[in-house]
């Protein structure tokens, strides 16, 4: 058994940016699924959103993630986000992140939904990879922070109502017991609950489902963003066409070589992601839907040279041929509910970047404000959990129960996979970009018949079996209760929005809708 001060589970932008100021005052475990340099921040191609120039952009910057969130943005959490963004990203150019620069100064490119330019970017398209080869270096520099790779988190430690630690997998199968002052969970999202998605494979949920397995208030789970062009071609995986594509003047055309979207939207390919997304998959009906850059007469390789290293692989080439692309999951606005400053409904327990719900991202994340969140926020749940060290470690009362019952018996790799891929499938067909209550209902009957057979045993898939299931059940209660069509959300049976707009919130077992 392990005592730290802090325990950080996730080592993406939120969980590095606060492991940092955490080891001001006291030592800090960062666990891992993978190498460090796995996670959903280094999958981050188009930028990072921030407004540097000055107040006007400021405020441009906080109405265009309003406008983007459809109604439901917490504005005072996305007041903070564009406000101590420019601050943030100082850091990072402190630190050594090499944005992309012209003459000195740094480059801006504009995505979907943003009134302006105001996108940086580093490497052309790998900006989430520079970042986070930045923040690994710098804090591979402090010696009170130890890191720890290849390690799953199998369960929270609750003692007295409080979290005060977690049990963990590491990489030889043993379990491992830390017992930590106050935990973070910064363990990003769970794009993996379908099957298409651009997220990296420990996208499982685990933070989220961990955390509501404790008892803790989980809030907008329906809310999944869709990012509407992945790469589509049969056998290939699905690979993020960045948004910055069409910032760059990408043209969306049908089977039929026809643009469309001024039939949707009057930004056209600029529009919020949700809109882009469901007129892709309306224009798809008919056949494939293509990225046109044939037409944008710049070095398209010079800007995208991750993206054209992939498509070269498939014998296609920005400005000379058609993309096809469709839409994946990407991104989760919902999570573990949390106040602007990082702190759960449980006591010794926060959260920040994906696996949280601040309400910054409403019911449509504005397009690159993903990456700004998770380093503005986790920097704020680490002052938070510096300014409330004065409670000190929490010594164990049980010493906790490390491995749980669900966990007798064990099932085969084989039989893990083919259970997870039924889930997958099924989350897709019948709770993805367009939803309705037949098809809803059909997924929890489905979610029921795959609780029966949960993969068992202390291993690694198992337990991602067990967060994905967790997961799913609560984006499908979610989507089911909210009978309105809002942001990322779309009902066919329930295409208008209601005038009152309000979080779902899941809390041991009771879903409720609040204003």
């Amino acid at each position: 058994m392990d005592r730290v001060d802090f325990l950080v589970i996730g080592a993406g932008i939120a969980g590095l940016s606060a492991a940092i100021r955490l080891a001001d005052v006291g030592t800090v475990l960062v666990v891992t699924k993978e190498e460090l340099a796995e996670s959903n921040t280094a999958y981050a191609q188009g930028g990072i959103a921030v407004a540097m120039g000055g107040e006007e952009d400021v405020a441009l910057h906080l109405e265009d993630t309003v406008a983007a969130g459809d109604g439901l943005v917490n504005r005072e959490a996305a007041a903070v986000l564009v406000e101590q963004g420019p601050k943030r990203v100082e850091e990072l150019l402190a630190w050594g992140t090499a944005f992309d620069r012209e003459d000195g100064e740094l480059r801006r490119t504009r995505e979907g939904a943003h009134s302006l330019s105001r996108i940086l970017h580093a490497n052309g398209d790998a900006t989430g990879r520079e970042i986070a080869v930045s923040l690994l270096r710098h804090v591979r520099a402090i010696s009170k922070i130890e890191l720890m790779e290849w390690t799953t988190s199998v369960d929270l430690i609750v003692e007295d109502g409080r979290v005060v630690g977690a049990t963990l997998l590491d990489g030889e199968g043993g379990l491992r017991v830390v017992y930590a002052g106050a935990v973070l969970l910064a363990s990003g999202g769970a794009g993996q609950v379908y099957s298409d998605t651009t997220n990296p494979a420990v996208a499982t949920g685990d933070g989220i489902a961990m955390a509501y397995r404790a008892g803790a208030a989980v809030s907008d789970m329906e809310f999944y963003q869709f990012h509407p062009t992945a790469f589509s071609a049969p056998g290939a995986p699905r690979f993020l066409l960045s948004e910055a594509l069409r910032g760059e003047g990408a043209y969306l055309v049908n089977a039929k070589g026809e643009r469309f979207m001024e039939r949707y939207h009057p930004l056209l390919e600029l529009a919020p992601r949700d809109v882009v997304a469901r007129a892709i998959t309306r224009e798809g009906m008919d056949g494939p839907v293509y990225l046109d850059m044939r037409h944008v007469k710049k070095d398209l390789h010079a800007r995208f040279p991750g993206i054209s290293k992939f498509l070269a692989g498939y014998g296609l080439e920005l400005g000379r041929d058609l993309v096809p692309g469709r839409p994946a999951a990407h991104y989760l606005m919902g999570g573990v509910k949390t106040d602007v400053h990082g702190r759960t409904t449980l006591r010794g327990l926060y959260a920040a970047g994906e696996v949280a719900c601040t309400g910054v991202h409403g019911a449509n994340r504005l397009a690159s404000n993903s990456l700004l969140e998770g380093l503005v926020f986790g920097a704020l749940a680490a002052e938070t959990m510096v300014a409330e060290r004065a409670e000190g470690l929490v010594e164990p009362i049980s010493g906790g129960e490390v491995a749980p019952a669900a966990f007798t018996g064990v099932t085969t790799e084989a039989a893990t996979e083919r259970w997870i891929s039924e889930l997958r499938g099924l989350m897709w067909k019948y709770a993805g970009l367009l939803r309705d209550a037949g098809g809803l209902r059909e997924a929890q009957r489905g979610l029921d018949a795959l609780a029966v057979t949960m993969p068992r045993g202390v291993f690694r898939r198992a337990l991602e079996a067990r967060n994905l299931h967790a997961v799913a059940e609560m984006i499908v209660a979610s989507a089911l209760g909210r009978e309105e069509s809002r942001g990322a959300h779309y009902r066919n049976d329930f295409p208008l929005r209601d005038s009152v707009a309000r979080h779902s919130v899941m809390q041991l077992g009771r879903l409720e809708f609040v204003a």
